[in-house]
C-alpha cells in the first residue's frame, strides 16, 4: 500500500517491516479480521499498517513517532528484527 501523508509517500512495498501481530493460529493468519504492522522507512521513519478484511473498512497507514514505534514494538508479538536493530539502542537493563 502507498499513502502521501502529510507530503511525504510511504510505501509498504519500499519500507523494512519491523513487528506484527500476524501469525499462523492453526486457522488463519488474522486477529478478528484485522492485522497490525509495524514499518521503518529507508529515512528512519516509522508508520503503521493496518489492514482489514470486515466490510466498510479500509487499510490505513498511519506516521508515528519513534517514541510510538517502541511502544507498539513491545506490545506486537512478532518481530522481524531485534529491538537495537530497529530503533538503534540497546533496550535498558531491568
Amino acid at each position: 500500500m502507498r499513502q502521501v501523508i502529510g507530503g511525504k509517500l510511504y510505501d509498504t512495498e519500499k519500507a523494512t517491516l519491523v513487528a506484527s501481530d500476524r501469525y499462523w493460529d492453526g486457522q488463519n493468519w488474522d486477529r478478528n479480521g484485522r492485522n497490525l504492522y509495524l514499518y521503518r522507512t529507508a529515512k528512519g521513519n516509522f508508520f503503521l499498517y493496518r489492514t482489514t478484511r470486515w466490510q466498510g473498512e479500509r487499510d490505513t497507514i498511519t506516521p508515528i513517532s519513534r517514541e510510538e514505534a517502541m511502544e507498539y514494538y513491545e506490545s506486537l508479538p512478532e518481530h522481524e528484527m531485534d529491538y537495537e536493530e530497529a530503533f538503534g539502542v540497546a533496550p535498558e537493563e531491568a
